[in-house]
């Protein structure tokens, strides 16, 4: 899983300005539509909106692989599961700047989310491969 250094305090507060900045951006979005985040949000934001956006990833995977771990063959293929295997060895700066070089190399596709960017660019290659 991506590891999270020192500076994880210092992020509470950018992550919380962070996500009140999205929930005023999708203030006129309906109740059940979530803006996904792409490419053009992301060059569009500072380091540490950048930063606040992996760490609630991270802590969402880790929310849901801390609810099933009672459940582990189970969940063993899950998303979870495999991002965590993916970014074992990420770290919060890695990811920020693979993502980065990602958009700079790619401007035609900035309508990519950048979950999606995450998976196929840096999780799966990461992960064994299956016979």
């Amino acid at each position: 899983m991506m590891t999270i250094g020192p500076g994880f305090r210092q992020l509470r507060f950018v992550a919380s300005a962070a996500c009140l900045a999205m929930m005023m951006t999708a203030a006129g979005v309906g109740a059940v539509e979530v803006p996904l985040v792409d490419g053009t949000h992301w060059i569009k934001s500072s380091e540490d909106v950048k930063k606040a956006y992996l760490v609630g990833l991270a802590n969402m995977v880790q929310v849901e692989a801390a609810y099933n771990a009672d459940n582990p063959p189970a969940v063993e293929n899950g998303f979870s599961p495999r991002v965590a295997r993916g970014m074992k060895n990420q770290t919060l700066g890695s990811v920020l700047e693979a993502l980065d070089q990602w958009y700079a190399a790619h401007p035609d596709r900035l309508l990519r989310p950048v979950v999606e960017t995450i998976w196929f660019e840096m999780v799966v290659p990461a992960l064994p491969k299956t016979k």
